[in-house]
């Protein structure tokens, strides 16, 4: 798989945007992991996308290390103010939305290893089975960066990508990690 390619099915999808990131500068950071524990969102010991069951941070670098090509794709919204939550909300099921349609459509080119770290945890089933059997759909399995130790500010300032597109607006960010044919 290309990474072109990758960047112009992605915003074929309906992303505002796509562009190439480099695993390299993928760096798993404990203090992000943590703020995993606070548990937030309610997934955390909860999910197999999720921590602890999607390995230590060690392991998280491992599995991104293990490419050599990465894709990021952004859905930005623009919000009608600061307590627009129904935009949010919007712009987050949009994303959603898109990121499954686009992990579908790459998965319908190639069988080729794909690491999918999305904006939040796998939300595939309606009640995940961990930690008590498998996971039902484990090629179909969405990581959240943050899970994976990952801070997008970060990530997003190390490829040059813009992250904070101004006052009233709202990025949702997810990437997908290959091994691009060279």
């Amino acid at each position: 798989m290309k990474a072109s390619d990758l960047i112009d099915l992605a915003l074929e999808t309906g992303f505002t945007f796509a562009g190439r990131v480099d695993p390299a500068t993928l760096v798993p950071m404990n203090e992000v992991r943590d703020m995993c524990a606070v548990n937030k969102c309610k997934s955390y010991g909860k999910n197999w996308a999720c921590p602890p069951a999607c390995g230590t941070i060690e392991e998280c670098a491992e599995k991104i290390h293990a490419f050599n090509c990465g894709v990021i794709v952004q859905t930005t919204a623009e919000l009608e103010d600061e307590l627009d939550f129904e935009g949010m909300g919007e712009a987050a099921r949009k994303h959603g939305e898109n990121y499954i349609k686009l992990l579908e459509a790459i998965r319908e080119r190639t069988d080729e290893p794909l690491l999918a770290l999305g904006a939040g945890g796998c939300k595939k089933c309606k009640s995940c089975t961990y930690p008590d059997a498998p996971c039902r759909f484990p090629d179909r399995l969405v990581h959240p960066m943050e899970g994976f130790g990952l801070m997008i500010s970060e990530v997003c300032k190390k490829n040059g990508i813009t992250y904070y597109y101004g006052r009233g607006t709202l990025t949702y960010v997810g990437c997908f990690l290959f091994n691009e044919d060279l």
